[in-house]
This record gives structure tokens, C-alpha cells and sequence, in this order.
């Protein structure tokens, strides 16, 4: 469920009131936490983590064909060597019992952001009442 929580309060801070603004701009460290805390439990629910690497290759391609003035022939088009990037998510081993430490530290993160939050939201809504 938290998964899809963060995007949908993106779209919502995009386009929202001043209030939903001021309480988006104002919890974004609570839902990085969060964010955080559903990564990990999902490392530690699978027994490995993913990181994300990127890889560059080359491939042949056409290479831009210059311009030419009006009246003159255009150059026949050749192949170039490009270099491609593409990242990808891979498997990655975990100390397990350094992962549930993490997992402690941001639940306990996550406690004293939400106290901290209330009171922003309380200030957010009084000066922005919809």
C-alpha cells in the first residue's frame, strides 16, 4: 500500500491546494523514510537487496546525415558507432541481521518525523484552511 502512496501524493502536489503543498513540502523527509522502510522489508522478506547498475554498449547506427545546401545532393547515409546506456536491476547480497539494524533505526526515524509532522500539519491547515 505505501508503494503507491508516494507517487499519488506527488500527482496531488503537483496540482493540490496551498494546504496539500505546504504538508507535501513539509513531510518529504517523513516519506523518504517510509520509502526506506519498504525497501527494507522487502530485502529482508526476499533474503537480498537489488541495485540498479548501468551498462554501456555499442551498437551500430546511422549517423546524422549532415545538411546540405539547396541544389546539392545529400551524402548517402553510413553507420556509426554509438555507445548505448542501459540500466538494469540486479541481485545483491545482505548481511541480514545489518539490515534489520537499519530497519529498527528507520522505524525509529519514522516515529520522530510523524511527531514532528503533526504539528506542521496542524500549522499548515491553520494557515490555509480549504
Amino acid at each position: 500500500m505505501n508503494r503507491f502512496a508516494l507517487p499519488v501524493l506527488i500527482l496531488l502536489a503537483a496540482c493540490g491546494t496551498p494546504q496539500e503543498q505546504c504538508i507535501n513540502r513539509n513531510t518529504r523527509d517523513l516519506r523518504t523514510v517510509e520509502r526506506l522502510i519498504d525497501e527494507t522489508e522487502g530485502n529482508l522478506a526476499r533474503g537480498y537487496a537489488y541495485e540498479e547498475v548501468t551498462i554501456t554498449t555499442t551498437q551500430w547506427g546511422y549517423c546524422p546525415v549532415p545538411v546540405v545546401a539547396a541544389g546539392q545532393k545529400a551524402p548517402p547515409p553510413r553507420l556509426c558507432l554509438d555507445d548505448v546506456s542501459e540500466t538494469v536491476r540486479r541481485p545483491k547480497a545482505i548481511d541480514l541481521a545489518e539490515e534489520a539494524r537499519k530497519l529498527d533505526g528507520l522505524k525509529t526515524k519514522r516515529r520522530q518525523l510523524a511527531r514532528a509532522a503533526e504539528a506542521v500539519i496542524a500549522q499548515c491547515k491553520a494557515a490555509y484552511p480549504e
